[in-house]
């Protein structure tokens, strides 16, 4: 165990829960917690087709609590002026329906929750993007925030340092969606569509993608009427997001990937390094993905954990299939590399 109370005992594996059907796959292959949220803008995926109605969310905490997990409830979007009783109802909602946790981002809404709910913890989302010991100390010391959910843009001894200098818990993603943009600050969508991922919980909304075959056989992607990426014949095509397109600079004649390319993070071979650094949970992105994806990315690391708990090498194999691109990445946890 380390000096801030991190030990592979302890650490939990919070997984997605995009739908109902997603949460119970993912207690039943293993999650010590699910995060998820209500069908509107409070939370950040904000997707048609997603996310859950206030009697699903009831049912969904039901079952989760009766298999021994816990429901960490996402509203972790930026209130607009005059919306503000959106958030309002959806942390009463929780609060009824009995959540462990809220995720926030905003500071209204923290201070909110920690008024009216003092008995339900507060975690911090990467939306927030605090990631300096004064940031999370403030957010700590204001609204009792719990556990902070770090970005993805920090190594693994700036980790330990920040542990070392803040009250609370560290959570980290370990598997999933490698974005590199300032979680919380990205206005791309936004620029393009007039809806954010921050405000608005939808980054590339679907209503504003067109997918358009030409006439070599290839495809192009547009989205709010901009083409951001072209793909030929036979081409794998991902759902196209502004920082994954490629595009024409004034530095170069050939398309490339300005901002960053379709990658995903992994950490499987990270997991020990980062308990000893301090992390105390490790969350997978994906509420987005599918049942079998979800089944099978946290029935790994459940065995993975297990094995460190167990004096054993983790390993985790077989999941590239379910990367973006089918590439993986440790990122900056090791080291920063920028273009």
């Amino acid at each position: 165990m380390d000096r801030t109370g991190a030990t592979a005992a302890t650490a939990e594996l919070v997984c997605p829960a995009g739908t109902p059907s997603a949460l119970r796959t993912a207690v039943e292959a293993g999650a010590d917690a699910v995060y998820c949220g209500f069908q509107n803008a409070t939370n950040a995926r904000n997707f048609p087709g997603l996310n859950f109605t206030p009697q699903e969310m009831e049912e969904s905490i039901a079952f989760a609590h009766a298999h021994g997990a816990k429901v960490l409830l996402a509203l972790n979007t930026y209130p607009p002026a005059g919306k503000f009783d959106l958030w309002r109802e959806g942390a009463a909602l929780g609060a009824c329906f009995g959540v462990d946790a809220f995720i926030v981002a905003d500071m209204g809404v923290a201070a909110l929750v920690a008024a009216q709910y003092p008995d339900i913890r507060l975690h911090l989302s990467v939306q927030a993007a605090a990631s300096s010991p004064e940031a999370i100390r403030y957010y700590c010391s204001q609204f009792g925030v719990k556990r902070v959910v770090l970005p993805r843009i920090l190594t693994v001894p700036e980790i330990r340092q920040i542990k070392s200098e803040i009250p609370c818990e560290i959570e980290t993603f370990i598997f999933g969606n490698h974005g590199l943009m300032v979680e919380g600050r990205c206005q791309l969508t936004n620029y393009v569509t007039g809806q954010s991922t921050n405000m608005d919980g939808v980054c590339s909304p679907a209503s504003e993608v067109e997918y358009v075959r030409e006439a070599d056989g290839g495809m192009k992607t547009e989205l709010g009427g901009f083409v951001i990426d072209r793909f030929g014949a036979g081409d794998r095509a991902g759902y196209p997001t502004i920082c994954k397109g490629r595009y024409l600079t004034p530095a170069r004649d050939t398309a490339y990937y300005a901002f960053e390319e379709p990658i995903s993070l992994n950490l499987s071979e990270m997991l020990s390094e980062l308990i000893a650094a301090g992390v105390n949970a490790f969350k997978i992105e994906g509420r987005q993905r599918s049942r079998a994806y979800v089944k099978q990315v946290v029935g790994a690391f459940r065995t993975a954990i297990d094995d460190i708990r167990a004096g054993k090498p983790p390993h985790v194999a077989g999941l590239l299939a379910l990367t973006e691109g089918q590439k993986q990445t440790q990122g900056a946890f090791q080291t920063k590399k920028w273009r």
